[in-house]
């Protein structure tokens, strides 16, 4: 089903070759430019400047606050998982994509309800099956979950951490997984498949339960119902978004975009868009660090 909707405006301007990762931390947007290796902040209102928060030397995934910690962040960065302080400071958790067979990098996450961060990994050169999904427990052990994916992106749950939406982009599929309390895989389906030539990308779940879908190479996001009826298909005026985010106020979509690969005059890509919507999500969640005591 199309709807129609107002045109995107922009967020916050930008020339980012691969911005991705789009949460709504401590009242305002943070995304990430994956290849650069930078944390970024658009506060907003709209049109808003972008601030650099941290950069790394490795490419930078995804982030999901550490619960209690302002200011630090769990990571997919380079080939794993990290906390990264203000100032930078990396401690590596794990780097399980160190010796894969094919050169690969972290990719998208999210944390879960429970406070355990999740994130996928893909192969720099689309090796098919050569991403996984790893989850990471509130003592800082990290647990391969599933293998034989290849671009894993947008790590989504359901509000009460029952169910993981998960995107194999380059299989253009979203599967739905059921979780038991100690975030175990207890089965898995086929949740839907965007056409042929777009690619689920970033996701999140409404207060309504229904899972929001940026589609690269449609210029679109989709919105699904939780029986994975296409619901609504908001058009973009660039070809690749990259992630959505809802902020808790609702009332706006947010989408980062990218300009990677792209030729000729790229336009608006790599800007970050807004969008009137009748729809809100909860912040992005957590990590809930058992380790740490102060």
């Amino acid at each position: 089903m199309h709807q129609d909707h107002p045109p995107a405006g922009i967020w916050a301007h930008g020339d980012h070759e691969l911005g991705e990762g789009a949460r709504w931390v401590d009242g305002r947007l943070v995304f990430v430019d994956i290849l650069t290796g930078r944390l970024l902040e658009a506060p907003g209102p709209a049109p808003c400047a972008v601030r650099e928060l941290l950069r790394l030397d490795v490419p930078l995934g995804a982030v999901a606050p550490v619960h209690g910690r302002p200011g630090h962040w769990i990571a997919a960065a380079g080939t794993g998982i990290a906390l990264i302080a203000p100032d930078g400071h990396t401690e590596w958790l794990a780097r399980p994509e160190d010796h894969t067979p094919a050169p690969t990098r972290m990719n998208d996450g999210a944390c879960d309800p429970h406070g355990r961060f999740w994130a996928g990994s893909m192969p720099y050169d689309g090796t098919p099956g050569a991403g996984s999904l790893y989850r990471t427990d509130r003592d800082g052990s990290v647990h391969q979950v599933l293998d034989g994916l290849t671009i894993v992106n947008g790590p989504a749950f359901t509000p009460d951490g029952r169910q993981l939406y998960l995107a194999d982009s380059a299989a253009g599929v979203i599967h739905r997984c059921a979780l038991d309390t100690d975030g175990n895989i207890t089965a898995r389906d086929e949740f839907t498949r965007t056409a042929s030539g777009g690619s689920p990308d970033g996701m999140t779940v409404d207060t309504d339960g229904h899972l929001w879908v940026a589609v690269w190479g449609h210029g679109t996001v989709h919105r699904y119902t939780p029986d994975g009826t296409l619901l609504t298909t908001v058009s973009l005026p660039t070809p690749q978004p990259t992630s959505v985010c809802l902020p808790p106020h609702g009332g706006s979509l947010l989408v980062t975009t990218a300009r990677h690969a792209m030729t000729g005059d790229p336009g608006i890509a790599g800007s970050v868009l807004h969008l009137p919507v009748d729809a809100a999500a909860p912040p992005a969640r957590a990590y809930d660090d058992a380790t740490r005591t102060s």
